[in-house]
């Protein structure tokens, strides 16, 4: 996640599988922390296959 566009993309992407979820992104860091009800492994899929892959 480069910038504001990657941030919308990866906000699009998680609130596709838990539209509940609450999401800060910030860019600059490459970060995204999101709250939500589902299992980690779900938001983590849903970003991959949105072109976005963990780095823990």
């Amino acid at each position: 996640m480069t910038c504001g566009g990657c941030a919308k993309y990866v906000t699009k992407a998680v609130l596709s599988v838990d539209p509940q979820a609450l999401i800060e992104t910030d860019a600059p860091a490459r970060e995204v922390r999101v709250k939500s009800a589902l299992d980690e492994s779900a938001l983590l899929t849903a970003l991959r296959e949105a072109g976005y892959p963990d780095r823990q």
